[in-house]
C-alpha cells in the first residue's frame, strides 16, 4: 500500500486536484497579464506547457502516467508558479517572504527530474540485452543526472537574470548569490536521493510503458 492509498486519496481525487491546480495556473497567468509582470507570465506559461506533457505523451507515444504521477508533476510546477505570484496584498512573492519556499520547490522539481531520468534509463536497460545497470550504479546515476540538470538550471538562471533587462523582460528567474545556488543544489540532491531510495517502485508502470514504446518502435 502506497502513501496515497494510506491517506485515502483516490485516483479520481488526485486527478481533480491536478485539474484545480491547472485552473489556478490559468488564473495566475491572467494576474501576470493584469500586473504586466513578465516573470509571472513566463513562469505560469511554462508551467501550463509542462502539465500538458503527460496527456501529450499518452496521445502521441502511448506512454501513460497514473493520476499520482500527473499530480506530482503538476504540484511541482504549480508551487513554483505560486511562489512567483505571492499572496494577495503582499508586496513580496513567496520566494522572498518564506525562507524555505525555494528549498521546497527545488527539492520537489528535482524529484520529478530524478523520476524522469530513472524511468528512461531503466526502460532502456530492460529493452536492451547489452545494457545492465546495477542498483548501486542506478542510485549514483540518478544523483548525477539531477546534479547535472541542477547545474544547467543555475547557469540558465544566471544567464536570464543577466540578459533579461537588456530586452526589457524584467525579472523572470532570480539569482540570489552563490550561497543560494549551493543550497539549491543541496536540495536538488535531497529530492533525487528520496526518489533513488524510496520512489523507484512507484515508477514501475511508467517504466513498463516506456519499455513498450521502445519495443514497438
Amino acid at each position: 500500500m502506497n502513501v496515497r492509498e494510506r491517506l485515502g486519496i483516490s485516483s479520481e481525487r488526485q486527478r481533480h486536484l491536478a485539474w484545480l491546480m491547472e485552473v489556478a495556473l490559468v488564473g495566475m497567468f491572467f494576474i501576470g497579464l493584469e500586473r504586466g509582470e513578465t516573470g509571472i507570465l513566463v513562469n505560469t506559461g511554462v508551467a501550463l506547457v509542462v502539465i500538458q506533457l503527460p496527456p501529450l505523451l499518452e496521445r502521441e507515444y502511448g506512454i501513460t502516467m497514473d493520476a499520482g504521477l500527473t499530480l506530482w508533476i503538476t504540484a511541482a510546477v504549480f508551487l513554483h508558479a505560486v511562489g512567483t505570484v505571492g499572496l494577495p496584498g503582499s508586496p513580496l512573492n513567496l520566494y522572498r517572504s518564506i525562507w524555505w519556499w525555494d528549498h521546497l520547490t527545488h527539492g520537489l522539481s528535482a524529484s520529478v527530474v530524478a523520476a524522469a531520468g530513472y524511468a528512461t534509463a531503466r526502460a532502456v536497460e530492460i529493452h536492451s540485452d547489452e545494457i545492465h545497470l546495477p542498483s548501486r550504479f542506478m542510485f549514483v546515476f540518478i544523483l548525477l543526472f539531477v546534479l547535472a540538470f541542477g547545474v544547467f538550471w543555475e547557469v540558465l538562471e544566471f544567464a536570464i537574470a543577466g540578459i533579461g533587462p537588456w530586452f526589457g523582460l524584467g525579472t523572470v528567474l532570480t539569482q540570489y548569490g552563490l550561497e543560494d545556488t549551493m543550497f539549491d543544489l543541496v536540495f536538488n540532491t535531497i529530492g533525487a536521493a528520496i526518489v533513488a531510495l524510496w520512489g523507484t517502485p512507484h515508477l514501475n508502470d511508467l517504466v513498463g510503458s516506456i519499455t513498450a514504446r521502445l519495443e514497438n518502435g
